[in-house]
């Protein structure tokens, strides 16, 4: 699991007629975690409130978004405007995210020597082709092809 936020305090948004997205949280530092709905899940705990595998809403260009319904409000005792503490892990998707991940796994596969050895600009099409990808099976698709192609 990827710890996204620990013990963050954050404001429980609320904007009425939204429907499940009434009452949400955004994530700060998020904008960046790729993936489409569903594919992103979160767990974690709101003031002591454990909660697990809620969908993290991804928004083009903006942070994700968590909704937050009214078992958890009510458990928390807190509504719209509230600040709350949260701590949060990404608990599936775990894409690479860092240049030095994608490293580790060709060292993990024994050709990091050969991938040191391409030209700068060949090694950061190889990295750029990983971390770009949107899912974890994609990402690991991507790395044993490049894998075969340096063995």
């Amino acid at each position: 699991m990827k710890e996204i936020l620990k013990n963050k305090k954050l404001v429980l948004q609320h904007i009425p007629g939204k429907g499940a997205w009434t009452y949400h949280l955004v994530i700060p530092g998020t904008k960046e975690i790729r993936g489409r709905w569903g594919f992103m899940k979160v767990s974690g705990t709101i003031d002591g409130y454990e909660f697990k595998d809620l969908n993290l809403a991804p928004l083009t260009g903006e942070d994700k978004r968590i909704s937050i319904n009214g078992d958890i409000r009510k458990a928390i005792g807190k509504g719209g405007g509230d600040k709350v503490v949260v701590t949060m892990y990404k608990t599936s998707d775990n894409r690479l995210t860092h240049e030095n991940e994608v490293k580790d796994c060709f060292k993990d596969a024994d050709v990091y020597k050969k991938f040191t050895i391409l030209p700068n600009d060949e090694q950061e099409h190889v990295i750029r082709d990983i971390l770009s990808q949107y899912d974890e099976d994609s990402q690991e698709k991507k790395i044993i092809a490049h894998i075969k192609k340096l063995s």
